[in-house]
């Protein structure tokens, strides 16, 4: 996306809206009414975005695929928005923890109160980035309602030079974040019901469009199948029997069976679906290796085999390329 961005020029996620000038003397149903009514303007305000979205999607799943870091950095109400998807890829979607960098400004101080002067600081912004050496196959988001947070710009502007991919997610049209990003995505939000209240209706907009580029990033990276979560983490008694029920529905077997695969498997869902369709656990993970992780993939590839009559446990898989998509 391009704009030209204009400095010294108020946001307008700054600017107060007239029509609440009374707010504080409306009944709580009117204030209710007259929230609500700017969760669903921000919703809407997201459509227009997706089109920017699909292209930072289709730039960033080849770096993703060659390993590349995904990044997120931001500042206050922003920040913590970016932290939070960032942090719940890794359970629900298996995304390893030494591949999410995760960059608020003023640190983990931050995320309780904040700290003074921490999202102008533009210095220890570049030192933050260039302290994890971002590369061309890194992709970096940067999360700013105003579009203008210093700290924020410096670190995608550093990020950047180095060659990484930079995504700037900016609820403000003409604005620092979205002329100095690679790709630019706009929600335009407009004035608060609150003016300046920017962790409600900016806030709910950043968060659909995390909501909607992350979850999109893991499905093209082949961490779903079916519209399942099948490199969820197992951590607890709930997203075990999530677990088993995922394996009784995809494969059509029973809970003792579908517990004797997840065990065989390490509670490895992709695994003990593959084991179900009679696999070993070195050949189900040899597999999955030669389909980059994809479940569909090897699924497919094991189809091919059955079509020619080749038992999965007498025959190694064959290779990926044999198989056109």
């Amino acid at each position: 996306m391009t704009t030209q961005y204009t400095p010294n020029r108020p946001p307008r996620t700054e600017m107060q809206d007239p029509r609440y000038d009374g707010l504080d003397t409306w009944p709580t149903a009117t204030v209710l009414e007259s929230l609500l009514e700017s969760q669903l303007a921000a919703t809407a305000a997201v459509r227009s975005a997706l089109t920017d979205m699909e292209a930072a999607i289709a730039q960033a799943v080849p770096r993703l695929e060659r390993g590349g870091r995904l990044f997120y950095v931001g500042a206050g109400t922003s920040g913590r928005i970016g932290l939070q998807d960032g942090v719940e890829l890794i359970p629900t979607y298996g995304w390893p923890s030494e591949r999410l960098v995760l960059l608020l400004a003023g640190g983990e101080a931050a995320l309780f109160s904040p700290v003074e002067g921490a999202e102008d600081d533009e210095d220890e912004a570049q030192r933050a980035i260039t302290r994890h050496t971002p590369t061309a196959d890194d992709v970096v988001i940067g999360i700013a309602a105003s579009g203008n947070t210093p700290y924020t710009c410096a670190a995608l502007a550093s990020a950047r030079f180095c060659g990484s991919l930079t995504i700037g997610l900016s609820c403000t049209p003409a604005a620092r974040l979205l002329a100095e990003t690679d790709i630019g995505i706009l929600t335009e939000t407009g004035p608060e019901v609150v003016a300046g209240s920017t962790r409600m209706k900016a806030g709910t907009a950043q968060k659909i469009c995390l909501n909607l580029l992350s979850t999109t990033l893991m499905i093209r990276l082949g961490h779903t199948w079916r519209g399942h979560m099948v490199d969820m983490r197992i951590v607890n008694t709930k997203l075990v029997h999530r677990a088993l029920r995922m394996i009784t529905q995809l494969t059509d077997c029973s809970d003792t069976q579908a517990q004797a695969a997840l065990l065989k498997a390490d509670g490895s869902i992709k695994l003990a679906i593959l084991l179900r369709q009679g696999l070993e656990p070195a050949q189900g993970r040899m597999l999955l290796r030669l389909c980059d992780g994809h479940l569909r993939r090897a699924l497919d590839l094991l189809a091919v085999q059955a079509a020619r009559g080749v038992s999965p446990t007498s025959h190694n898989p064959p290779a990926p390329e044999q198989i056109l998509y």
